[in-house]
């Protein structure tokens, strides 16, 4: 026989054999009665029957090279092919001791053995394996984090075998939540479920946890924030599994479950409802069509382009002033949709001439016009850069849009534009009334869509926190009782695009941006989800408020009306109609104030434009009204 057997598995084939052996005299004891077995076990017969078992097991399992396997990576696919081989040689072996009967052991004796061998076999290497996954967490981790899974389902299930699968996972899990009584005191591979999730102050206490993983994927809206807050009550670090909507292949969660847990985010505090599309719609509206997206590398402007790309446009156009996010956003969708006829054009708004020519060579039939400055406090100390880009750089595009035939423009505006205190949001309202004035004059039908801040966007306070978390440093926030509305990226990219399908043209959509959150409150919780102590590890200091913040935000004017579309989170502003000739003398006004670039002056005409917009928003009056509206 060939050696091809490392030193390392003798171990296994000598395990083997006394297996064999083994489950050959378990075997004779249950065929016989126990005085003949005992005599049975010294008879040839028996030792030719074993001795042929040896060899043929051998041969079959050192030829099916189950003694090349790795004894960390041993899988049930291994246990399974072990059955096989096993089967295969009992098969033999019981015809064999049928047609020589006389010479060896009786083959009801060769059948019961094939089922021990199997389990002996079987069974040696998972005792191997679950001792050395243990002895190589404690060799590697001799302090273990002690950890709770909430949820005893299917995907609790997948976290405990993932971890107790794993040699390098340094966590012992010590017990498991869930708020189905049926399965209290119950076991989950080993791990008791202790009771429902309410009481995980209690045992988190009692059993000295380090962190909590949720496992409960199909959780959204307000059961998921209940628990994350029960949660973030303990101080000690969250990590969730991620909700059913991100989760790419199952088959990977459930093999790997506890490479997929992630940090638990803001997001999952929102308590927000899984969004319901027409796709048909929007599949209709975007399909064979040329698509434009200014500021297509930014946040929410990428986001429209990974969106758009999948309802098959004729060609998307990706137009950035900032090459590396244009670049980076190319490569994402290159691979994503080979087929996609995919144009990136580095351009600012600003330049006329460049858009026009970007016209001349696409005409786009639907823009999505997302480029814009939107830092609040910058754009104050800078009122002349955000007269540039903001408004004649909605202008531009706006008046290209019109000049080609677009079929469709849409502005992306924001809460900021509504009884604006400051001068970014003051500019995004010009844009508004350019939008709702075009419409006037214009085949193009156009339109504005305003929300609130966007989680996780360029300038959102919330990378602000996780990176001042990081680094250990105190949570900044500028009032204790600042308020905003927040949504995630894809919420308002798909929103954005449903609102597009219901334009008529003149329209304001406002989408739904669900309870405002505490800022100060966020912070709290940011810190104790990151298993932190709030003012003992990290201090909150409050800075005051910038210049032009306000406490509050709102998503409507007085003189707007409300009407509900098809989406309950999508409604629509009255449109308030200007003048584009009346709007043209202010923006001529503007224009000649840039040149001088006197800032006073520049807010000055802004403010003749934005009859609401209020210089200073800290003056006693204002924070009056704000105070008024809080409560």
């Amino acid at each position: 026989m060939k050696k091809t057997i490392k030193n390392k598995n003798v171990f296994f084939v000598l395990s083997d054999i006394i297996a064999i052996i083994l489950a050959y005299f378990i075997s004779i004891h249950f065929k016989y009665i126990l005085e003949d077995a005992v005599q049975k076990y010294f008879t040839i017969d028996t030792w030719v029957n074993i001795a042929l078992a040896i060899v043929l097991y051998m041969a079959f399992f050192i030829s099916g090279k189950i003694y090349k396997n790795i004894i960390r990576y041993v899988s049930p696919k291994l246990y399974i092919y072990i059955a096989m081989l096993t089967v295969c040689v009992g098969g033999v072996l019981t015809v064999i001791s049928y047609v020589f009967s006389d010479y060896l052991l009786n083959w009801k004796c060769n059948l019961l053995a094939t089922v021990f061998i199997c389990a002996f076999v079987s069974g040696a290497r998972a005792f191997a394996k679950l001792l050395y996954v243990e002895h190589s967490r404690k060799w590697k981790n001799n302090n273990l984090k002690n950890v709770l899974v909430i949820g005893a389902g299917q995907a609790g299930e997948w976290i405990v075998h993932s971890i107790n699968e794993s040699s390098s996972a340094n966590y012992k899990i010590c017990g498991m939540l869930d708020d189905d009584p049926r399965k209290k005191d119950m076991l989950v591979r080993g791990i008791p479920v202790l009771g429902s999730i309410d009481k995980v102050n209690e045992i988190c206490k009692q059993r000295k946890i380090q962190e909590i993983i949720i496992a409960i994927p199909s959780l959204v809206g307000e059961g998921k924030k209940r628990i994350i807050e029960l949660c973030a009550q303990v101080g000690i670090k969250v990590r969730t599994l991620p909700s059913i909507n991100d989760i790419v292949s199952f088959k990977d969660l459930a093999e790997n479950a506890a490479n997929h847990v992630r940090d638990v985010s803001i997001e999952d505090l929102l308590a927000r409802k899984p969004i319901v599309l027409n796709n048909e719609q929007l599949h209709e509206e975007i399909k064979d069509k040329t698509v434009l997206v200014t500021g297509g590398g930014g946040s929410i402007g990428s986001e429209l382009c990974r969106q758009i790309a999948k309802h098959s446009p004729k060609t998307l156009i990706v137009l950035d002033i900032y090459e590396n996010n244009a670049y980076d956003l190319q490569m994402e969708l290159v691979h994503m949709y080979p087929e996609m006829d995919l144009r990136v054009v580095i351009a600012s708004v600003r330049d006329r001439l460049k858009i026009r020519q970007v016209f001349e060579e696409y005409h786009p039939q639907i823009i999505f016009h997302a480029a814009a400055h939107k830092h609040v406090p910058l754009m104050e100390y800078n009122p002349g850069e955000s007269i540039k880009n903001n408004v004649f750089g909605t202008y531009n595009v706006a008046r290209a849009a019109d000049e080609y035939g677009a079929e469709k423009f849409v502005l992306i505006s924001t809460d900021k534009a509504v009884n604006p205190t400051n001068i970014m949001g003051a500019t995004k309202r010009i844009c508004e009334m350019i939008v709702q004035s075009m419409q006037e004059i214009s085949k193009t039908e156009f339109v504005a869509v305003r929300f609130g801040n966007v989680l996780g966007s360029n300038g959102s306070v919330i990378p602000l926190f996780k990176k001042q978390i990081e680094n250990r440093e105190p949570l900044t926030v500028t009032h204790k009782d600042i308020i905003r509305y927040f949504m995630t990226i894809p919420e308002a990219a798909q929103l954005v695009l449903q609102a597009a399908c219901y334009a008529k043209g003149g329209e304001i959509f406002v989408l739904d941006m669900g309870e405002p959150v505490k800022i100060y409150d966020l912070a709290l919780n940011l810190i104790k989800l990151s298993g932190l102590k709030p003012f003992e590890d990290i201090d909150i200091i409050i800075t005051g408020l910038r210049p032009g913040e306000k406490l509050y935000e709102e998503l409507l004017m007085d003189e707007e009306g409300l009407k509900n579309t098809e989406n309950s989170k999508i409604f629509i502003g009255h449109p308030i109609f200007t003048n584009m000739e009346t709007l043209k003398k202010s923006l001529d006004k503007l224009e000649k104030a840039m040149i001088i670039q006197d800032k006073e002056q520049i807010k000055d005409i802004v403010a003749e434009v934005v009859p609401t917009y209020v210089r200073n928003p800290n003056n006693k009056k204002q924070e009056e009204v704000e105070e008024q509206n809080i409560c």
